[in-house]
């Protein structure tokens, strides 16, 4: 059965080692949770189909990237093929939130000129007794940042993951419409269709 789409959008989901961001691509793709997974030896990659407006369907390239220094070349090489970010943190560890600046700075230098679109994640929403950094300076980061908004979200629980992914294909969707990101060949927008697998495109950026 063929799923067609109208946008392609490549995501990057970025952020230290242990703040959850292989049990939060988990959740959104697969609908499960398993507190034993463990992080990918570099990358891991999943396609997914977001019905967005009436007519219109994104179809999001979604990558996992270790936070581990030793993974950093690799996940630089998704993140020109992309054109947003889920910057990730764990509530419950407040240096995972200290990094977020330079972990987007760090994208925005090895992307420019090209536009990223990014969106905060206070990951592990579920240790709120365990919390060490607070909704409201988290909100204060991701507007002094200019990201599209923050959200806290637990994985194991189900909180608001589902929104954070749709959350920021809205705010990459409306720079789209306002023509602040135009639809480049392999530098994550397009339309077309295609199966549920992997399309010629997407295997080469997934095999870069």
């Amino acid at each position: 059965m063929e799923a067609s789409w109208n946008f392609r959008f490549g995501i990057v989901i970025l952020g230290d080692s242990a703040v959850g961001k292989s049990s939060l691509l988990h959740r959104y793709t697969e609908g499960t949770f398993d507190d034993s997974r463990q992080s990918p030896l570099g990358i891991d990659f999943k396609v997914h189909h977001l019905d967005f407006d009436p007519g219109v369907v994104i179809k999001m390239l979604l990558w996992d990237t270790a936070g581990q220094e030793r993974f950093r070349s690799i996940a630089k090489s998704y993140m020109r093929n992309s054109v947003g970010c889920l910057l990730v943190f764990d509530i419950s560890q407040r240096p995972t939130f200290e990094r977020i600046h330079s972990w987007q700075q760090e994208v925005l230098d090895y992307v420019k000129p090209n536009p990223m679109i990014f969106m905060l994640v206070g990951h592990k929403c579920d240790l709120d007794v365990r919390r060490e950094v607070t909704t409201l300076e988290a909100e204060a980061l991701a507007k002094k940042l200019n990201m599209v908004g923050y959200l806290e979200v637990s994985s194991k629980d189900n909180t608001n993951v589902s929104l954070a992914f749709q959350t920021l294909a809205q705010g990459i969707y409306n720079q789209f419409q306002k023509r602040r990101i135009s639809i480049r060949d392999g530098c994550g927008m397009g339309s077309g269709s295609d199966n549920f697998t992997l399309d010629t495109d997407d295997k080469q950026v997934a095999q870069k």
